[in-house]
């Protein structure tokens, strides 16, 4: 399900950010160029929204903000690979540098919720999140990604 929604013009390494809202609008802009964001400032209220209630970082230097909302027509995700850590109150206090966005409209629970076991399920071995912290280009992202 991952490389049905991603590729090149969705993931970006090496990118140099400050903060969590830095690199939510570069994921939002990367999404936005698909044309599949219908309303993007809605999108942003109900990124904001659920981040109210529960964090981004999760574990492991990764962050996955993620929405259900009314401004996509299907599931629509992006990746960014940060030069640098950036704190996203995680669960376990380290900061991150993977940020993987979904987004998906609220009548579809069941491919959110694949998407999201399946990021789990990649990056949860510590060579793929090393080899994706040193990954120079898209391409090689997306290979990392799919050797995995």
């Amino acid at each position: 399900m991952l490389f049905d929604v991603l590729n090149e013009s969705l993931v970006k390494t090496r990118y140099g950010a400050d903060s969590l809202e830095e690199v939510v609008e570069e994921l939002l802009r990367l999404l936005d160029a698909t044309g599949k964001i219908l309303d993007l400032d809605q999108a942003r209220r109900d990124l904001r929204e659920n981040q109210q209630h529960l964090a981004a970082g999760m574990q492991h230097g990764i962050a996955i903000p993620h929405a259900k909302t009314a401004a996509v027509q299907e599931l629509v995700a992006a990746v960014v690979v940060t030069e640098k850590p950036i704190d996203c109150q995680s669960v376990d206090g380290s900061p991150s540098q993977i940020f993987i966005m979904t987004l998906s409209p609220h009548d579809m629970t069941g491919p959110h919720i694949r998407f999201l076991s399946e990021i789990g399920r990649l990056l949860k071995h510590r060579k793929v999140r090393r080899d994706l912290l040193k990954t120079k280009d898209s391409r090689e992202l997306l290979t990392v990604l799919r050797g995995a």
